[in-house]
């Protein structure tokens, strides 16, 4: 086996360097533990960002991968194979809405909605009616058209041009979206919760203005949940949970416990837009992934997850703002379920950098936030180890300040 010092060389001299790591190489997993090359175990509140919301090594998951493999892994968008139908009416069932498609990613899946919005609104408008708004702050994705959508300089600086028919407005500022929405806009994309833009959450009144502008001015409204998506929330959808249903929803992440996969589910009205050759793609939706999907879907179902991510979620929430009302150095717990952040008065990056030493995996996003996207199968006795490690980081922080 490698030594970490050559797997980072390694990355180093053949990787493009667009990512700072942390000084970790893992090589196993199990539950909500992860394990490096020394088999000193972690306690996983990252969740590969979200995805593994299963956890790691599930026994059931590995089972169908195993015989999905040893069968069909490939065929390609030509032919039809059983499990990628029997997903999108899942999907379709869980969501109340009518069609899907599925591509690799999240960002992928924004740019199928992106592209979706486009003809409805051609359809619906002529080529005028073009236009996209969205929201400073959010985060979409890494290719064009989804970092057309993020309003964040930080990601955008240095690919211009973009995109140049979106105009961003403020998270909850209703007059505003008033102010951008018109006959020429096809679509609204938000996030419902900001997941890398810092853990904040959109108001029910500021979703429900949403709702109403698209249908005023016959445009699509589109959620991005692959983050807050698919369980998160402690709803299946996290659009469930605010009570403002969208006509086009963006999944990813967790969908296929690891695995590759993305989609979009639109309302007919919308879906009907597109026809045969308008849109594809070559891996999305293979037999392995969907089957995966299938399995984690179910799994979530029969095992009750949600319920636990709900109690689990508010243990967790309730701990953290106990952390804000006893330390100086802690100013805000937002979000819910498995999505949560605390907002810190100083940088996040070395109290993530430090809980290494003690075993525990955190994530820092927006330079002040520890953002918290555990495992659906996490405990109360694993947030009382992350809440005691997190206080100790924050206690010797302080002194070190003093």
């Amino acid at each position: 086996m490698k030594t970490f010092e050559q797997i980072a060389e390694l990355e180093k001299k053949y990787l493009l360097g667009t990512y700072n790591r942390y000084p970790l190489a893992l090589t196993r997993g199990k539950g909500v533990f992860l394990y490096d090359l020394d088999d000193k175990r972690y306690l996983d509140f990252v969740s590969g960002l979200g995805v593994n919301a299963l956890g790691h090594a599930h026994p059931r998951i590995v089972k169908t991968i195993r015989e999905q493999a040893g069968k069909l892994i490939h065929v390609s968008n030509l032919y039809y194979h059983e499990y990628q139908g029997a997903l999108a009416e899942k999907l379709c069932t869980l969501s109340g809405l009518s069609r899907a498609f599925f591509s690799n990613s999240g960002t992928e899946a924004i740019e199928g909605s992106i592209k979706l919005a486009r003809l409805a609104g051609h359809r619906a408008g002529g080529e005028v009616k073009c236009r996209l708004v969205a929201l400073q702050g959010s985060y979409h994705g890494r290719t064009f058209g989804a970092l057309s959508l993020t309003g964040q300089e930080k990601h955008r600086k240095g690919f211009e041009p973009l995109l140049e028919e979106v105009t961003f407005v403020e998270q909850n500022d209703v007059e505003g979206l008033r102010a951008a929405v018109n006959d020429n806009t096809c679509a609204i994309v938000l996030e419902p919760i900001f997941g890398e833009g810092g853990i904040y959450e959109c108001s029910v009144e500021f979703l429900r203005e949403c709702r109403a502008a698209a249908d005023r001015h016959r445009a699509a409204l589109i959620f991005d949940e692959i983050q807050c998506g698919l369980g998160r929330t402690g709803t299946m959808f996290a659009f469930q949970g605010f009570g403002v249903t969208p006509d086009i929803v963006a999944i990813a992440k967790p969908i296929a416990a690891g695995l590759p996969l993305g989609a979009f589910i639109a309302k007919e009205e919308f879906a009907n837009a597109i026809a045969p050759g308008q849109h594809g793609t070559t891996f999305g939706g293979g037999p392995l992934a969907c089957r995966v999907a299938l399995e984690f879907l179910a799994i979530v179902e029969e095992d009750k997850l949600l319920d636990n991510v709900n109690v689990v979620g508010a243990y967790l929430q309730q701990e953290l703002k106990m952390i804000v009302e006893k330390s100086a150095a802690a100013k805000e717990v937002r979000g819910r379920g498995f999505i949560q952040g605390i907002n810190l008065e100083i940088p996040a990056r070395p109290i993530v950098d430090e809980a290494l030493a003690e075993g525990v995996l955190f994530n820092s996003t927006q330079d002040t936030v520890v953002r918290f996207l555990p495992p659906f199968l996490l405990e109360e006795k694993h947030v009382d180890k992350g809440i005691r490690v997190l206080k100790k980081l924050l206690r010797k922080k302080r002194k070190a300040a003093a």
